[in-house]
């Protein structure tokens, strides 16, 4: 089957995923996960990509970005699997590849939709059961969305921003979403968006990216197992 074809319009949030290979530590210091940051600042600015939210993991990556070309997304993550690969074989004496080779994306709507994939991502450390406030996990984008702390790479989004009409109410507000869990049914949602490319969003909405792209947007139910012969 051919894979789809990949959907990240400029303008448009894109969830992005990106995992080591066979599901190997791609970070194994506050080093390098330094280093990965840090050639994700370059490539966002490189490539006009206004990065939302992230998380750093041992073994994958989450970020939630808005392009400002069609191609902006590509060529950001091309850029940090270029040098962060070569740096993390030079550290630690190893060849090859270090992440999968394509890595995982789709379109996300605004509204309900965008505000729960922030929280998606920066809630990973509390479901990996490494953090129970995942304003304890240094490593992601919780202390800047919800505190204020200053980090280069960070841009609010127009969403983000509507949260509250200043700065202080902003942090309170979205403060005040961990306070309460992703319903399980949008968790579903938001894996099951990832990890097919479809977009992230309500019927109207795939229904439009559909039309755009050709693409059917809808989840095909899958059928009864055949006995084997």
């Amino acid at each position: 089957m051919p894979r789809r074809k990949r959907y990240c319009p400029a303008g448009l949030p894109i969830h992005v995923v990106q995992r080591g290979n066979n599901r190997q530590a791609c970070f194994t210091s506050n080093a390098d996960m330094a280093a990965y940051s840090n050639w994700l600042k370059e490539a966002a600015k490189a490539y006009e990509v206004a990065v939302h939210a992230w998380v750093l993991m041992t073994n994958h990556v989450h970020l939630l970005m808005t392009p400002g070309a069609d191609d902006s997304v590509s060529k950001c993550m091309q850029y940090i699997g270029r040098y962060y690969v070569r740096y993390f074989n030079f550290q630690y004496g190893r060849t090859g590849t270090l992440f999968e080779g394509r890595f995982k994306s789709n379109p996300v709507q605004s509204n309900d939709y965008l505000l729960a994939c922030y929280r998606y991502i920066e809630l990973n450390p509390v479901r990996a059961g490494l953090v129970q406030d995942p304003a304890n996990y240094v490593w992601s984008s919780h202390r800047a969305n919800a505190f204020g702390q200053l980090v280069q790479m960070w841009s609010p989004h127009e969403e983000y921003l509507a949260l509250g009409n200043s700065k202080k109410l902003r942090l309170k507000a979205y403060q005040q979403l961990f306070r309460a869990e992703i319903g399980a049914d949008l968790t579903t949602e938001i894996r099951r968006a990832l990890n097919t490319g479809l977009v992230l969003g309500n019927d109207c909405f795939r229904a439009e990216v559909a039309k755009l792209t050709g693409q059917p947007q809808k989840h095909l139910k899958r059928g009864p197992k055949k006995a084997p012969a």
